[in-house]
């Protein structure tokens, strides 16, 4: 006969069966048999104590990012569940694979309103991949291994769980179970030969193909068949925000960042190319500005693992659903070798126009405040291009993701279709659990430091060796960019008091650095990379920078300002 355990013991056996070795949570009333259980099972499974469930959420989507794996949160109920909510959104659109579980009351008192009890299922089913309430200790060995599935598989995503008290604390005869089937989910598609064929005649065919690389390269570990793809052919390609590091910055056929503040090169040359190839993106409307002039030119192939981004923006001529490192694979044997090579040199005078006026003056200022652009750039050189970035968002998460650069993949975390203020932090803190052998270094503006500054307590007690470089140019600098631009310089309680960013590491015993002059950046620097364990580096930056390029909200793709007058 079977032993009978505590349902938060088989929880605890079930998250193990899974693999799971970091969990990052807070504890509470509603998820405290679980935690009792979790304290047997300290030397298998690190536990990470956050400063505030967001936190706890945002840093397993860290995790998760540079790993490859499945992050895992656990919180309590009520507010503790609803804290995480962001992050599940967050999760969602960006294809993060996430299991969060919350406790819930017990399944007698569901419906009474009765102490934190908030319905988790209905607030989370419409931004999460799946979710299920845990209602019998039976079902927990079943419902954890269907949710790792559902996470991992296809399309990744956050699935949520709603662990009842009851369940935690009742009866079972614990078995593991591995779920690798659910009918009607069918995570994986397999193209047609015809239509593999059809693709790569469309691409033989072609004179100005252009390939647009998003994170689903990333997601489906991608990196070689992407190159072989690209190289064989010769295609040039811009990447995505999330795709950046999908292919090395100084490939030759990396024509650079497309999308609102992505370079101008790869941004003209989309309603110019003759074939434009879409794989692992979603056209998202910061790439594809109007979408009445989008590309109109152009034949659209869409290679994609979830048959609902097909035609949801843009309209594909062809679709090739499936796993991106098939489906390219499949593609690259029948492409003919080709050469571009006109093609591709009509890139260069809208990369030389850019460097000149945009991307020279940024990080190579020759006088006037410290710059953002000069930080970023400063910063990736000194690393040799091999950190890991993480960012939060607004002028930070631009500026970075503009002049860092990248020789390897899963180097990029950062909060794209969401845009969450706050993420980069605890994001920073779970990255360096998921690639420890890596160097991780989060920029972040005054704003969004301090939605999540909290957290820098986890960073204490864990000894994170997060690189923290703060862009301070007392603004919420976004949002004053844009009331610059579009509001007659209206600054709507954008100016930011800050507090004493120094005090306040020397209270979590984190070295810190301010640095104002320009003489002083490298050393700077250095020191808060040969520093053990983690630093904050604050920059004072100019206060009223602002990110170029930039295609104006509701303009076509290849209108770009390179100036702000």
């Amino acid at each position: 006969m079977n032993e009978k355990i505590s349902g938060a013991e088989a929880m605890m056996r079930a998250l193990e069966h899974e693999g799971v070795e970091v969990l990052f949570g807070y504890p509470g009333g509603a998820i405290m048999p679980t935690y009792d259980a979790l304290y047997d099972h300290r030397d298998t499974i690190h536990h990470v104590l956050v400063r505030h469930e967001q936190g706890a959420v945002h840093a397993a989507q860290g995790y998760a990012r540079v790993s490859g794996k499945v992050g895992c949160c656990i919180v309590t109920s009520g507010p503790g569940a609803m804290n995480t909510i962001t992050g599940v959104a967050d999760a969602m659109i960006d294809s993060t694979p996430l299991v969060v579980i919350c406790g819930q009351v017990g399944a007698a008192m569901l419906g009474t309103d009765a102490f934190q009890e908030v319905d988790v299922i209905g607030v989370t089913q419409p931004i999460s991949k799946w979710n299920y309430q845990i209602r019998r200790a039976e079902d927990i060995a079943w419902a954890v291994s269907r949710a790792f599935y559902i996470a991992r598989s296809g399309r990744p995503g956050p699935v949520v769980l709603d662990f009842a008290k009851n369940a935690q604390t009742g009866s079972v005869s614990y078995s593991p179970e591995d779920v690798n089937f659910i009918r009607s989910y069918k995570p994986v598609s397999i193209p047609s030969d015809e239509v593999v064929h059809q693709a790569a005649r469309m691409i033989n065919n072609s004179v100005k193909p252009f390939a647009l690389v998003g994170q689903g390269v990333e997601l489906g570990n991608a990196h070689t068949q992407l190159k072989q793809f690209l190289e064989k052919a010769q295609i040039p390609c811009g990447t995505t925000l999330l795709g950046l590091s999908a292919i090395p910055s100084d490939h030759p056929l990396n024509m650079g960042m497309l999308g609102m503040h992505g370079n101008l090169g790869p941004n003209v040359m989309t309603n110019q190319c003759d074939l434009l190839i879409a794989i692992g993106m979603r056209f998202d409307d910061r790439v594809t500005g109007n979408l009445q002039t989008y590309a109109r030119q152009a034949k659209v192939i869409h290679f994609d693992i979830d048959p609902s981004e097909i035609n949801k923006n843009v309209r594909a001529d062809l679709a090739v659903v499936g796993d991106c490192r098939q489906t390219l694979a499949a593609v690259t044997e029948r492409l003919d070798e080709a050469r571009h090579d006109s093609w591709i040199a009509g890139f260069a005078p809208y990369a030389e126009k850019e460097a000149h006026k945009v991307i020279e003056p940024a990080i190579h200022p020759e006088q006037g405040p410290l710059l953002m652009g000069e930080v970023v750039r400063k910063v990736s050189e000194a690393s040799h291009n091999k950190a890991i970035l993480v960012t939060d968002v607004g002028q930070n998460q631009m500026f970075g993701c503009r002049y860092f650069k990248f020789t390897e993949g899963r180097s990029v975390v950062t909060s794209g279709g969401c845009g969450t203020m706050g993420f980069g932090l605890p994001a920073a803190i779970g990255a360096t659990f998921g690639a420890p052998d890596r160097t991780v270094c989060m920029f972040c503006g005054d704003g969004g430091l301090q939605m999540t500054i909290q957290e820098l307590g986890t960073i204490m007690e864990q000894g994170s060796p997060v690189k923290i470089i703060l862009l301070n140019n007392n603004f919420l600098g976004n949002v004053r960019q844009w009331q610059y631009m579009f509001f007659n310089k209206r600054y709507s309680f954008t100016p930011m008091l800050n507090p004493d960013y120094e005090k306040i590491c020397d209270g979590y015993g984190i070295p810190c650095r301010t640095v104002v002059e320009r003489a002083d950046l490298d050393e700077a620097i250095r020191e808060m990379l040969d520093t053990d364990g983690p630093f904050l580096l604050q920059c004072a930056v100019k206060e009223e920078d602002n990110v170029l390029p930039m295609t104006p909200p509701g303009a076509n793709v290849d209108e770009m300002l390179l100036e702000v007058e």
